[in-house]
């Protein structure tokens, strides 16, 4: 009999090459001092922002928002999502309580990186526009563009297994660990202007590895169940996720080394 776990290896097995290659990324060793922190920044906190998507895609498919209200078929999964919105969209913070998306935007701000695309973006959708709309108005850089595109591409699935996977295996913690020495480092340099920053990456490490990954993987295999297809379509969806990460940092190791090349010249 196939154990529950056995479906999840051999995913796991499938999408290691392309985990490996988002792994030792080249962008990890471009970023080298704050002005390449800020540029890494100005595209990676449309992947901040677009998880919320995911997250709450996952939240209304999995758990009742609605009245009259019904109880979930997937308690495991209702439990996970419910947990990770109540740490993503409300964490305690100092005194009171703020959603990590508000963190990073606080930590551009003491790190002097450009937010102005993803204020744009906010500031467009609350006025009713469609997502093209907004971030037509936005201009974000072209790699952040293309990924939040591929991220509402699963969401138009309207299949969990798929949103699951995606969420699951695309949303890795590998950024917290790369960063940490250099955040450090940094950090003292600038007088603690990365502090929301090195905590924002300190906390992901802390939850995901300890709760929020063995939870998400329960997920999938939850939502997959026995049914083969929905395997082969999760597998499909991690490995499209990955490589959509992998085309965000290519895109900004490239925009680094451009500006690296224009300092030169």
């Amino acid at each position: 009999m196939t154990t529950q776990t056995e479906p999840i290896t051999r995913l796991r097995s499938l999408i290691e090459p392309t985990r490996q290659r988002l792994e030792h990324h080249a962008v990890y060793a471009e970023i080298r001092d704050i002005h390449h922190l800020r540029t890494f920044m100005q595209s990676h906190v449309f992947a901040v922002w677009d998880f919320m998507s995911l997250l709450k895609s996952l939240q209304a498919s999995l758990t009742c928002v609605t009245t009259p209200w019904l109880p979930s078929p997937h308690a495991r999964a209702s439990r996970l999502i419910n947990e990770i919105v109540l740490g993503e969209e409300s964490d305690s913070f100092d005194d009171g309580f703020v959603s990590h998306f508000e963190l990073y935007l606080q930590a551009m701000l003491e790190a002097g990186a450009d937010s102005s695309a993803i204020q744009t973006l906010l500031t467009q959708l609350r006025q009713g526009v469609t997502l093209d709309q907004a971030l037509n108005a936005a201009r974000p850089p072209e790699e952040a563009l293309e990924f939040v595109r591929s991220t509402f591409a699963f969401l138009q699935s309207g299949q969990p297994h798929i949103v699951a996977a995606a969420f699951t295996f695309g949303r890795e913690d590998l950024i917290p660990d790369m960063f940490r020495g250099f955040l450090r480092d940094q950090n003292a340099r600038l007088s603690g202007k990365l502090s929301t920053l090195r905590w924002y990456f300190d906390r992901h490490i802390e939850v995901d590895g300890e709760d929020h990954g063995p939870m998400a993987l329960q997920m999938v295999s939850e939502l997959c169940g026995n049914d083969p297809v929905k395997w082969s379509e999760a597998a499909e969806a991690a490995e499209n996720a990955l490589s959509a990460r992998i085309a965000l940092w290519d895109g900004i190791a490239a925009r680094l080394k451009h500006r690296e090349a224009t300092l030169v010249n």
